[in-house]
């Protein structure tokens, strides 16, 4: 791979800059080389100049270098039932996520077409990472791992579990769910830059045994996360409490079962309490915000601020299909809208944390990605700062970089990726033909 060097506007995140203000790093003339897949210097360029002996320079007029996003929450299967319309959570469940998780069933080909469009879609939108739910068939999660090897993305994902209160098409057993994830922690896990996680849907879609089992996997193969949804809705919440009486909360189902620990990640967490945020951080778990969703489902507003001051290991999350767009501006503008509404707006050097190192972090990858610092993989995009006549027009009269990202995280869209780099290699060039994987 030929070793480059990219000229332009850069940011990343050294740290959490809502705790160290002066981790979020910006260059107005910054630069960026990347050799064999990976960062070997980044920072301002008249400091990195000196080292580009040998590198192909691309001078980017008009452009925020940045790294990859990462989409800690997502479902692969349902991008056919993204805006179905009408429902919150445990119906729309029924109405929309579930019929589009049974057109998997026996059907390799429409699962293979589903995981190509599925990332290229995050890839589009600059999103090189992602932790997903696939279905509870097994085939679901061999074409996505296909796919994300194919494509060399650094990508977590998990067959569900899901014994009990679902279409019979999609259940599994405890045994029988066990010995699949089983076979596909040990077909994947470690394969490229591929992760497995230990993925049950939620409490009531599980038997105590089927959770109880889940945690042996995790036990047994230490290196795999847990992935799963958490007090998102205030129905569900209630019928947790139907279904395991002897738990005190819905939390306390997963810690029963070992599910909740350093490596555990619960989508939503709408519906916290200090107590709840209290555990979570003792135990080392994140929580994956999905704003764009919450807000679709009528799902409430998620305590953006009672979660950081607890300490919560937080991320960002698209929830592809109740998520209503791939993008990582949409899914910060939202979060900032919700934070609003919370009565404490989220700072925009916040925001980007959480979509790249912070998300990078809760899915344990963060000594390989969510920042530009060097030995780190190559997973970048190039944001076209010009992509939209009010984009630029806008962009043009801020004045701070806080400004700027501000600017970009509200008014910016799929049409400001301009490429998407993973390892290094050229995975997205906005104006090369869909469906062809670009060379480098």
């Amino acid at each position: 791979m030929t070793r480059q060097a990219f000229r332009g506007a850069l940011f990343h995140c050294l740290d959490d800059p809502a705790i160290a203000p002066e981790a979020a790093v910006y260059h107005d003339d910054g630069g960026l080389i990347v050799d064999g897949g990976h960062v070997e210097a980044s920072g301002p360029w008249a400091e990195i100049a000196p080292a580009l002996k040998g590198a192909r320079v691309i001078t980017l007029p008009d452009t925020l270098i940045v790294p990859g996003f990462v989409d800690a929450h997502v479902h692969y299967p349902q991008v056919d039932a993204i805006g179905g319309y009408g429902e919150h959570l445990l119906d729309w469940l029924k109405d929309y996520a579930f019929p589009a998780e049974i057109a998997f069933e026996n059907d390799p080909g429409h699962a293979r077409a589903t995981a190509d469009f599925f990332l290229d879609e995050l890839l589009r939108n600059g999103t090189t990472s992602a932790l997903v739910f696939a279905t509870s068939h097994a085939d679901s999660v061999d074409a996505l791992f296909e796919a994300a090897l194919a494509r060399q993305m650094r990508l977590i994902a998990g067959k569900v579990l899901m014994d009990r209160n679902a279409p019979e098409s999609l259940q599994d057993t405890a045994e029988g769910g066990y010995a699949q994830s089983r076979a596909l922690i040990e077909k994947w896990q470690g394969k490229g830059r591929l992760g497995y996680a230990v993925t049950p849907r939620f409490a009531p879609t599980s038997t105590e045994a089927q959770l109880t089992l889940a945690g042996r996997l995790l036990a047994e193969f230490p290196h795999t996360l847990l992935h799963t949804h958490l007090c998102e809705n205030t129905d569900e919440i209630a019928w947790v409490g139907e279904l395991f009486p002897e738990a005190r909360d819905y939390l306390d189902v997963y810690e029963r079962a070992g599910l909740v620990g350093q490596r555990s990640v619960f989508a939503h967490g709408v519906h916290l309490d200090d107590g709840l945020r209290a555990r979570l951080v003792r135990a080392g778990s994140a929580i994956a915000h999905c704003p764009t969703s919450n807000l679709f489902l009528g799902s409430g507003l998620f305590d953006l601020q009672a979660a950081q001051q607890a300490g919560v290991t937080l991320a960002l999350g698209s929830d592809i299909g109740a998520g209503t767009s791939f993008c990582a501006f949409a899914t910060m503008s939202e979060a900032y809208k919700v934070a609003q509404l919370r009565g404490h707006p989220l700072h925009p050097f916040t925001a980007f944390y959480l979509a790249t190192l912070g998300g990078a972090r809760a899915l344990h990858i963060d000594a390989h990605a969510g920042n530009l610092a060097p030995g780190k993989e190559a997973d970048f995009c190039l944001l076209d700062l010009a992509a939209t006549p009010l984009l630029a027009r806008r962009l043009g009269r801020a004045k701070t970089v806080q400004e700027r990202l501000f600017a970009l995280m509200i008014l910016g869209d799929d049409r400001a990726v301009a490429r998407t780099y993973v390892a290094g290699r050229l995975a997205h060039d906005r104006n090369a033909p869909r469906g062809k994987l670009p060379g480098s």
